[in-house]
């Protein structure tokens, strides 16, 4: 029975709005207390959670403003500790909510949060996607592009402070990371926030916007030259982040405590039988081929898995998209008329260089949506995309992110919104292209090559990511480097030249990150088996999927004990 919770964390003692609110139990009363005052703190959070406020402003990456987020942390983990479990679904939640609030107090507690950034994820770059989730309807929300775009300087400048301190004490993210976050800075500089604008308002409705995009644009080039003229000389040279620091991500990234010799031992038997598999398809799409980067490269011209603009091929994934919901909700999966809506976009310039997902807002108004970067000048190949978007959309990260936001009365709102866990993540993503794989999705020879081609990517990540930051060998003898792992995904993942160049620098940048799809992919596939060969005839595939993905995401170890508990049912 739901009754009346409240708990006064913020300062002063005020109460907060969820002291108001009635919830299940102590322990999803607190979650929405902490996610409430987390996204009090964050604008940019807000605007992810989708509840309208401060939607004028940027976050605050200083050192003291994320001191005052770990205070958070640490007293709401305190309050956590103390509360006693209703129920199973109560306890999950308290357990995902206690781990994930010690892993990132972690994070802030060893300065890994403020020397960590890369051509992935960045304050920059951060700050250049959330304007892509914003509301584009009203004139308020005009106004609020507007004055956030005027604040591009002053977030940007909070950052610099905080890296400039971290500088003095010795500690640095590494000289390629940097270089590639310039590029990105210097892109944005180079009409990137007004390419962008003029997307919102074509007809320049709302000069304002457009005048403050140029104000975004010179804060971007200015934080580009400290960058080139003052951090870079100060930044490693190194790539590799050593043992410690890797195992802190990894633990981080996969919620596993994992064996890092025997994952990377693992990675390279793995990428070898991928890579058997796919000399095998080879013979059939070009018979006597030398290389398997020569089947990708005929592929590539292929007419057959070609398409000219980026209107077409959007049309393409987003037909593909709506009819892979109508074809697998019902026998394999429970797919809720809330969630049966996932978009397909084109990706805003200087996003990532892979497609990716973002989530749901929490009331659905702003629906799941995948995007697409840019290819080149050329039109779009889509033999590769294929399993992509099983990976992107559905059955992967959107029927995962989407359950999740819908499922209130099972998830507190921290599961909902702060617990994403790549291992889970990933592996469900990686699990649904392998999925499938099994139902036969993958017939035609240059789609399969296209799936097959992304399970080796992953494969190879393992072997690359842990190999370079650990320092370990590769077959030649030689420690791993940026060459050598650049070699091997473009000979054995069939990555072109300068997606190789791309994923190389996001290894070398994201330690830990990697190596979750596929130790993710084991660990579902493992659980799925382990649920067959308990329960028998009483085993439901449909049932298994619908379970795993409502208790919600959590670490690697604690999901495979969680479902040892599952009774089939």
């Amino acid at each position: 029975m739901s009754r009346d919770y409240y708990f006064p964390i913020d300062k002063g003692g005020q109460p907060c709005q969820t002291s108001r609110m009635t919830f299940r139990s102590a322990i999803f009363a607190l979650s929405d207390s902490y996610v409430e005052q987390s996204a009090a703190r964050s604008p940019m959070a807000c605007t992810h959670l989708g509840n309208g406020l401060n939607q004028d402003k940027l976050d605050d990456f200083s050192i003291s403003a994320a001191q005052v987020n770990a205070n958070l942390d640490r007293e709401t983990l305190t309050k956590l500790i103390e509360l006693s479990p209703i129920d199973e679904i109560d306890r999950i939640a308290q357990s995902v909510m206690r781990e994930r609030l010690e892993s990132s107090l972690l994070l802030h507690d060893s300065n890994e949060l403020f020397i960590l950034w890369n051509v992935l994820t960045s304050p920059p770059s951060d700050i250049r996607s959330i304007f892509e989730l914003m509301p584009k309807e009203s004139e308020k929300d005009f106004d609020n592009i507007a004055k956030r775009l005027a604040v591009v300087g002053s977030a940007l400048t909070s950052w610099i402070g905080t890296i400039s301190t971290m500088a003095t004490l010795g500690k640095t993210t590494a000289q390629r990371q940097v270089r590639g976050v310039i590029e990105q800075l210097e892109g944005y500089a180079d009409g990137g926030y007004s390419a962008m604008v003029k997307n919102f308002d074509p007809i320049s409705k709302y000069p304002s916007m457009h005048e403050n995009a140029k104000l975004a644009e010179k804060a971007c080039a200015d934080t580009a030259k400290y960058l080139r003229e003052e951090y870079l000389p100060l930044a490693t040279p190194n790539d590799a982040v050593g043992e410690d620091r890797y195992a802190l991500w990894a633990r981080y990234f996969t919620g596993a405590t994992l064996d890092l010799r025997a994952t990377y031992e693992w990675g390279i038997a793995d990428l070898k039988r991928i890579n058997d598999r796919m000399w095998t398809i080879a013979e059939k799409i070009k018979p006597g081929a030398q290389s398997l980067r020569e089947v990708a490269d005929f592929l590539d011209t292929d007419p057959k898995y070609h398409l000219d603009t980026k209107e077409e091929i959007l049309s393409f994934l987003q037909d593909f998209t709506d009819s892979t919901i109508s074809r697998m909700d019902g026998e394999f999966f429970e797919i809720d008329e809330r969630i049966k809506k996932c978009e397909v976009h084109y990706a805003p310039e200087g996003s990532a260089s892979a497609p990716y997902y973002n989530a749901p807002s929490e009331d659905l108004a702003r629906p799941g949506t995948t995007w697409l970067p840019k290819q080149g000048d050329n039109g779009f190949t889509w033999w590769h995309l294929i399993s992509t978007w099983y990976h992107e959309a559905v059955p992967g990260h959107h029927l995962q992110c989407a359950t999740v936001t819908i499922e209130k009365d099972r998830l507190s709102r921290f599961q909902r919104n702060n617990a994403w866990i790549s291992g889970y993540g990933e592996g469900w993503a990686l699990y649904s292209e392998r999925f499938m794989d099994e139902l036969g999705a993958f017939d035609n020879p240059g789609i399969e090559m296209g799936y097959l081609s992304g399970q080796a990517l992953r494969a190879a990540r393992i072997v690359v990511d842990i190999g370079v930051h650990l320092g370990y060998k590769d077959a030649d003898g030689n420690v791993w480097n940026a060459d050598s792992v650049k070699k091997i995904l473009l000979e054995n993942a069939l990555q072109e030249d300068s997606m190789a160049a791309s994923e190389r620098d996001r290894y070398l940048g994201w330690p830990g990150q990697a190596i979750s799809y596929k130790v993710g992919e084991r660990a579902w596939m493992q659980t799925r088996e382990d649920a067959k060969a308990r329960l028998g005839s009483k085993f439901s595939l449909k049932k298994f999927h619908t379970y795993a993905l409502k208790i919600g995401p959590m670490g690697l170890d604690p999901f495979a004990a969680e479902m040892k508990l599952w009774d089939g049912n």
